[in-house]
Formats: structure tokens, sequence, C-alpha cells
């Protein structure tokens, strides 16, 4: 409590002589009178007379809002909400540094009441109503000298000028910067007939983020400044381009791997964000059934074989595979990997760049690892038929193979490779076991609530796993963005190659046979473990039903 304290006499939330007060109120009252700020703001609005307020449950006048430079709300930290009789209640969670509120009455001239509000508040219901970056953006609309180049115009001089600006630097770094602050995976920029639209992928789900209106007629000078910053031809709008870019904030890389695409209404840009100081997991904490963490270890112990681990873009391949390496990486195993792009720096293990510009591809690349001596490999994605080939051929002369594939579930990951050109045979002695995988969003601990809807209870009649346990659903909260979802887990298919499945694989039977024969052998689907999340209280139903397809038992309208 004593810390809370010193750290909003610093910030100027309180005064020296408020802070002694508030230590004699709390000696009298109790220390568990104050636990936060917002006990600390109305304590203070109590004794000064001074209503408290949250930002968030006050439905915001925007025409009043756009009454006042959105840069020195942002800078002051301060907030209109409304007008009462006759005054504008102006949130402020500093009370004693009254020079925005001064700025504030000589710029709009009106009559300006302060009110208390926790800081957090203010500062999300402002990105909310003035949009990422809105006081660059102000800041460039006073700026008669920036001039936004036409796309249609070739005047690449002026438009990268424009793009160094440092007003476009600025609103660059700060979507960059929030996306990071979110835990975004993905940045979309995409340009339409009347507005430049940002959405931020959390959680695998994409979300809007608020941004100015006026935003659009500075696209062109922002996607440039992408362009410059990824060492692209900002000249070239024609075609697609793609480039990365690495920054550093807070103490901690992040890997920016960007798409330029042009589109009717400009170029689109997507950068995806990979963060280098990701923490590997171990095994315990990939939070697998008991089943599958045994399948698991036993695979990884075998001397030789290939073990494929399947599923989209973003469903957490990468993550299991390096879990899988960081459990058996000591120091009688020399490990190499070729992946495009390095998502994790390992110590220990030699990791190698694909580069298609100087032909490094993983075909090449894994035929020199061969001569390399190792004792495990990891290719980050078997594409095509020449590296499935040689990841075959490795997995029989003794090394251990891991790569991924890009099928729906386990047992398609079979055809898949037959599909490929590799002989039948060839996959039936060389394959040892195939993961799928995906990613469902976490609940909220703040905010789940039971959830008693009628299709919830009409599953629990269908699906055993259901029956006689608490099912909750996503409500949204302030610590959650009003999202009800925090952070991923992952559901798993686990499906290791016995010999009735090797024997199926010979006679080339279809992947639905092979499942069917998995499935009497104990692998269960995705959708079952799945159910095993919702059971533990972990994730919704709905999120479970969005994420796996509909199989062989099931038929949920």
């Amino acid at each position: 409590m004593i810390e809370l304290i010193e750290k909003m006499v610093e910030s100027r939330q309180l005064s020296s002589a408020d802070a002694e007060s508030l230590e004699s109120w709390v000696n009298r009252n109790g220390a568990s009178a104050i636990q936060s700020e917002d006990d600390v703001l109305q304590w203070l609005a109590g004794e000064y007379g001074i209503p408290f307020r949250n930002p968030e449950e006050i439905s915001i006048d925007r025409q009043l809002l756009s009454q006042f430079p959105a840069r020195i709300l942002l800078k002051e930290e301060i907030l209109p909400l409304q007008r009462v009789n006759g005054s504008v209640e102006v949130a402020t969670s500093r009370l004693f540094a009254s020079s925005g509120l001064d700025a504030l009455r000589s710029l709009s001239g009106l009559n300006l009441t302060p009110v208390l509000a926790p800081r957090e508040s203010i500062q999300r219901e402002l990105k909310k109503r003035l949009g990422v970056g809105a006081d660059t953006i102000d800041t460039l609309d006073e700026e008669t000298a920036l001039q936004v180049v036409d796309e249609a115009r070739d005047e690449d001089a002026d438009l990268e000028q424009a793009a160094e600006d440092a007003s476009i630097i600025r609103f660059v770094n700060q979507v960059l910067g929030d996306a990071i602050e979110l835990r975004a995976t993905d940045i979309h920029l995409e340009p339409f007939e009347d507005e430049l639209r940002i959405r931020y992928r959390i959680d695998g789900v994409l979300q809007d983020v608020p941004v100015p209106a006026q935003i659009k007629r500075f696209q062109p000078a922002i996607v440039s400044r992408v362009k410059i910053l990824s060492h692209l031809n900002i000249a070239e709008k024609r075609l697609p381009q793609d480039g990365r870019i690495k920054i550093r904030i807070h103490g901690g890389e992040v890997d920016v791997r960007v798409s330029i695409i042009p589109m009717l209404h400009g170029e689109a840009v997507v950068m995806r964000l990979l963060r280098q100081d990701s923490t590997i997991l171990d095994l315990s904490r990939l939070c697998m059934d008991e089943r599958e963490l045994r399948l698991f270890q036993y695979v990884l112990g075998l001397p030789h074989g290939i073990v494929l681990v399947t599923g989209p873009t973003g469903s957490g391949k990468t993550t299991t595979l390096y879990t899988a390496l960081n459990e058996i990486n000591d120091s009688v195993r020399k490990i190499i990997t070729i992946e495009d792009p390095i998502e994790y720096q390992l110590k220990g293990i030699n990791q190698i760049q694909v580069s298609e510009k100087t032909g490094l591809t993983f075909a090449r690349g894994l035929r020199s690892i061969l001569r390399h001596d190792p004792d495990v490999v990891l290719v980050g994605e078997i594409r095509d038929h020449e590296t499935a080939q040689i990841a075959v051929q490795a997995s029989l002369t003794g090394h251990m193979v891991f790569s991924t594939l890009h099928t729906n579930d386990a047992p398609g990951a079979l055809t898949r490779l037959v599909d490929m050109g590799v002989e039948p045979y060839l996959v039936s002695s060389s394959l040892e076991a195939v993961i799928a995988q995906r990613l469902v969003r976490v609940l909220c601990p703040h905010c789940k609530a039971l959830d008693e809807s009628d299709k919830t209870r009409a599953l629990r009649g269908r699906v055993a796993a259901l029956g006689g346990i608490d099912i909750f659903q996503a409500v949204g909260c302030r610590e959650c963005r009003q999202t009800g979802f925090h952070g991923r887990r992952a559901v798993f298919e686990m499906m290791p190659i016995d010999g009735a499945i090797r024997e199926m694989i010979l006679q080339q039977h279809s992947s639905g046979e092979i499942r069917e024969a998995a499935r009497r052998a104990g692998m269960r689907s995705l959708r079952e473990d799945g159910w095993r999340l919702v059971a533990e209280g972990v994730t919704t139903v709905d999120e479970v039903l969005r994420v796996t397809k509909d199989d062989y038992a099931e038929s949920v309208a």
C-alpha cells in the first residue's frame, strides 16, 4: 500500500500532504481499506468533494470530444465526458496537474469541471474514442508543409520525403508498439475507398483498431514508411513485395515479417510479429492429456523416423516442435534446423534460415544438413516432393526428422505425403507419429460465467464428456478488453503409426479409413480433446466448435 501511495505521489495523482492524510486514514481504518488506485482516487474524491466517475460506464459525447485537440487530451491523459448544468466534466487521475485543463479552457472557452477517474480507464477510452496515433494525425493536419502524394502520380521522391516525416514515423511506431503491447501476432493495414482500416490479430482472432477518420489521407505515406523500414522499393506499387523489420522494444527483440500486396484502393500491408524472446515451453506446459503426453515422450525417445505436426498457419505447430527439440537437446545429440523464418533462437541448436534469393531452399539445405552429421533434424515445412523425399531418406538412414505439414487432421498427413509423390512403402516404413493441433482461446478468469444456453443444454445430451459438469461462457470485462478471453491453449490429435496403420498405408487406404483404424486404437479427435478443455473450465463450447471440424459421432446444429 505504501508503494502505491509513493507511486501516485510521483505521478502527481496525490500531493505530499494528501499522502500523509491518507496514511493516517489507513492506520485508523486498516490497510485492507485501500487496495488499488481506484480506492485511493475514491478517497481523494471524498476529501475534496469531487465526483468520481468510471469513463467506461458513461456514453461519451463524440461531438463534444471533437472540440478538443487530441494531442492535449492524450498528452495530459484527460477525457471530456459529458455536459452537466452548463459545464463540461473532464475526467483526470491527476487532480494537481492542472496544466492540461488550463490549456483546454483557453482553447475552447468552455467552463470545465474536473472529476476523478482511474488512469487506465481514461487511457483505454482515449484510445477507443480517438484511435491509435490520434495525436500524431492531429499534428499532421496542422503541418501544411506535408503534402501526401496521390498513388496514381509518379512523384516517388515527394512520397519518400513524406514517409520520412517525423509524424509519420511516430505513427507507424505507435501502431507497432500498440500491437506488441496487446499481444497481437499480426497487423493488417487494409485500404478501402473511404478509409484505411487497421486490425490486429489477437489470440487468433482479428479485432478492429480505432483510428482517426482522417488517416486515409496519409495512407500512401504510411505504406511507404513501412516499405522503407522493410528495405523495399517504394516506387513499386504494382507487384507484391515481402520484407522484414527488426525492432527492439522494452528490452526485447521482435522480428516483423512484412507482406505488401496491391489492392483496388491502394496497397495492403500485413505485418507478422515474431517475438524473439518468447519462452520455450517444457512438455508439461503444453497441457497435453495423459495419453498424448505419454505417446509424445515415447516418440521423442526413438532413434530415427519422422514425426509430423499438422495444422493451419498460426495453430502453434512451431511451438510444439521447438518444445520437443528443447526436451531432447543435450550434449550427446547434434540438432540442426532449417526454417523459414527462424521464430525462436535455441541455445545449443544449429539453426539455418531459408533464403530463396540465394537459392538456399528447404531441399538444398536439407541435403547439406545430412552431410553435417546430425542426429536430429527439424525441417520447418515439407512443401514439395523433393523435400519430402529427402526427409524420408534421412529418417531411413538413422536420423530423427521433425517437420510440419498443412493438412486438416492427422490421418490426412499420410495421404498428403503419397500425393506429393513419396512411395507408400517409404511413408509406411519412415513415419512414426502425426500430431494435428489447433489453438482455442482461454476464458478470462475475471469474467467467465456459467453457460446455461439452449445450445449448450442440447449439446450435453449428445456429448457424453459434457454431461454433469459446469460449462462456462465468455462475458467480457476491462481485464480482457471486453473479449472474454486471454491467451490460448492447444488441442491435440495424436496418431502413432502402428502395424495396422502401416499396412493400410501400403494398401493406399483413404484417410477416412485410416482415421477409423486410429480411433479403434485409442486416438481422440481434435474436438474430443477440446471437450476436455471445456470440462476443465478452460474454454467455451463455441471456441471448440469454431476451430474443430464435426466428426463421425456428432451432428451439432
